[in-house]
């Protein structure tokens, strides 16, 4: 299978390339949550040969609760993005919600993420690709796997090529989510890297009334399934203090749940390389 290789600063990513993480919280509490966050992950990924993009939401637009902690604004949030880049060194990916923020938010990222309840807007599809910059489409939850080649058409027909589609589960009723491992095959077959987003696919959307549940338990026997139906790069939220985070607790891992789920997920992914 021809894949093409997405470049993301340094990096490549695809077939026959170190495995990538994108990870970071939620959303950006603060600059010295997200800077610690990013801190350690840079260390364990360059422990183990993982490249890694820092990820942080600058504003959560679909909370559960209208009265939900979404981000500290536009400006600032991408000012502590940018403050991530520039001390850490490293690449960052935020997500956008609207085609009008797409201009000034790929200003001080160097990836821009399209949210799965948005993987169909065709407006901010288009907007993102004439960016110049990697889009990264998380699947939607209602969405098939071959679904996703639409979505790849859109891209594609407004110029862009470094695209990457991320799997985070699909719904299964009311406030669940599964997982189809033969989805990740099926994105992959349309020439572009497949990313599993290990910590949304174990989330309840909803499931506590006034904000998302999550079975983080799940996480590492997933992760594993994913790098075994072969996965490029691998998507978690990750906190030092989960229990704490302003969004999506229940789902994140903390310190030593990452560094185990990296090392699981990197084993894995170099032996299917090796079958390849």
């Amino acid at each position: 299978m021809n894949m093409n290789i997405v470049k993301i600063g340094k990096y490549k990513v695809g077939a026959g390339e170190p495995l990538l993480l994108i990870g970071g919280p939620c959303v950006a509490e603060s600059e010295e949550i997200c800077l610690e966050i990013a801190a350690f992950l840079k260390k364990a990924c360059a422990r183990r040969g993982i490249q890694y993009v820092f990820k942080a939401s600058f504003d959560k637009a679909n909370r559960s609760s209208g009265r939900s902690f979404r981000g500290n604004g536009m400006a600032k949030g991408l000012e502590i993005l940018r403050t991530v880049r520039s001390k850490m060194e490293l690449p960052v990916l935020t997500d956008v919600h609207e085609s009008e923020q797409v201009p000034e938010v790929a200003k001080s990222v160097d990836v821009l993420q399209i949210p799965a309840f948005l993987s169909r807007q065709t407006d901010l599809l288009v907007a993102a690709a004439k960016s110049g910059l990697p889009v990264n489409v998380k699947k939607g939850q209602f969405m098939a796997p071959e679904d996703m080649k639409g979505v790849v058409g859109k891209l594609e027909d407004a110029g862009c090529r470094n695209i990457m589609l991320t799997e985070r589960g699909a719904s299964f009723g009311y406030h669940n989510l599964v997982v189809d491992m033969r989805g990740l095959q099926t994105m992959r077959s349309f020439g572009y890297p497949v990313v599993y987003d290990a910590t949304h696919s174990v989330q309840l959307p909803g499931g506590l009334g006034n904000a998302s549940g999550g079975q983080r338990e799940f996480i590492p026997v997933l992760s594993r399934a994913a790098a075994a139906a072969g996965i490029d790069a691998i998507f978690m939220e990750v906190h030092p203090n989960p229990a704490k985070a302003l969004s999506d607790g229940p789902n994140s891992l903390d310190f030593a749940g990452a560094e185990k789920v990296l090392d699981e997920v990197k084993t894995i992914h170099e032996l299917v390389g090796k079958m390849q």
